[in-house]
């Protein structure tokens, strides 16, 4: 068997093959043989994602079930994880990151899936991926230095503010506002569903800074720090998942911030947060594939050991046939979010590939996860067993960042049907 390498500077495609078939895509030599392993993840990569997994074997799991009934864990596990250079794998030097590629960001949403913690992994992903990507794309280096720089370092814990109470994935919708007066906006509103929301020191807030009946066109993006007054926690939002995660209601009443932490152009908004929704959507659609996986995989080792009627669960037909099933659609999820990766790794346009990838992958995860519920029996609703847990938390993942029903929308208009 041979072995080869193809690919471009940052992202170098590796396969092992056969020798059989060699295909041309997008300018470079893939590959295709049947067993074969193929990956776009480097050796390096896979050094950040075995660092990430130590970490979480030996500094996370052993708290997890502590922190599930606490409902929240320790502000100290961002600043350790920005010590070790995880926040900031896939952000460039000049802010404080390492200069990776987004396959860094990857295998740090795979990674995490090992925490058997969704709302830790939530919190975290906030803050790599939905909270400051925005800042890096389009901040002024003042705004790189006050907020994102230290969000990278887990000084400041970060939060994405769009949704609100009565306005979720419809963003052009939003009420909150901020009129300016002099070289300040004055904030009023509300927001709901803010990860994070409790404790974090600044909010990459969408607010309206075009007239009431300005739509789209209206919505802005600040960086809010939240010791400003008029500032307020409403109430910390109690789950159904997610437990470890805080996730809460926020009230803005006269809130004055300098007209200087106004991301990008005014009135710009809603396309700089249908551009930050790619990666947030994305880095679920990972997520989501790796929890799916995982899920899967104990679920055999518990049907292996597990038996009913004399013999084995796995040793029945109809569960080695569903596990089959479930195997095939995680194999296809993966590659088309990998082939989203890529895309969006390499600047090109994802859009219809992201949404397609959140949208069959959030679907599958919540599948197999009933699936699994259902193998082990009594012992799936069992709070004992990982699986109860997983199956809550995973019921989110066709919720935020864009519920299912918006993803099929955005496909439609995309393939032209709408």
């Amino acid at each position: 068997m041979a072995f080869a390498s193809f690919g471009t500077n940052r992202t170098r495609l590796t396969a092992h093959f056969g020798g059989n078939i060699l295909a041309l895509h997008g300018g470079r030599r893939i590959c295709f043989d049947v067993g074969m392993l193929t990956t776009f993840f480097r050796e390096e990569h896979e050094f950040f994602r075995k660092s990430v997994s130590q970490y979480l074997e030996k500094e996370i799991v052993p708290y997890v079930e502590e922190w599930e009934r606490a409902e929240l864990f320790p502000r100290e596990v961002f600043t350790r994880c920005g010590e070790l250079g995880f926040l900031g794998a896939h952000y460039p030097e000049d802010v404080g990151g390492s200069g990776g590629d987004w396959w860094y960001g990857a295998a740090w949403g795979e990674a995490l899936v090992k925490s058997r913690c969704a709302g830790l992994a939530m919190a975290l992903m906030v803050q790599t991926d939905m909270a400051t990507p925005i800042i890096a794309e389009i901040g002024t280096r003042e705004q790189k230095d006050e907020f994102l720089a230290p969000a990278l370092r887990g000084e400041k814990i970060a939060a994405l503010g769009v949704s609100e109470p009565n306005c979720g994935s419809d963003v052009a919708s939003i009420r909150t506002t901020a009129r300016r007066v002099g070289d300040e906006y004055v904030i009023n509103g509300s927001k709901c569903w803010i990860t994070n929301g409790t404790r974090a020191d600044f909010i990459t807030l969408a607010v309206r800074t075009g007239p009431e009946g300005s739509g789209f066109g209206g919505v802005s993006l600040v960086t809010f720090p939240t010791d400003v007054k008029g500032f307020k926690v409403t109430r910390k939002i109690k789950k159904m998942g997610n437990h470890a995660s805080d996730t809460a209601e926020l009230s803005f009443e006269d809130c004055r911030i300098p007209v200087r932490y106004l991301l990008g152009e005014e009135n710009h908004g809603f396309y700089y947060i249908m551009m930050n929704f790619q990666g947030e959507r994305l880095i679920a659609a990972v997520s989501a594939v790796a929890g799916a996986q995982q899920c899967l995989d104990e679920t055999i080792q518990y049907t292996q050991d597990r038996s009913a009627f004399g013999r084995p669960i796995l040793k029945f037909q109809v569960w080695r046939h569903t596990f089959a099933e479930l195997a095939t659609q995680i194999e296809a999820a993966r590659w088309l979010t990998y082939r989203a990766v890529d895309l969006f790794n390499r600047k090109q346009e994802a859009v219809k590939e992201i949404t397609m990838a959140k949208l069959f992958a959030g679907e599958l995860a919540i599948k197999v996860a009933d699936r699994c519920v259902q193998a082990h029996g009594g012992y799936g609703y069992a709070e004992e067993f990982p699986i109860a847990r997983y199956y809550r938390d995973v019921r989110l993942i066709t919720i935020g960042g864009g519920t299912s029903e918006v993803m099929k929308e955005i496909l439609s208009k995309r393939l032209g049907w709408g």
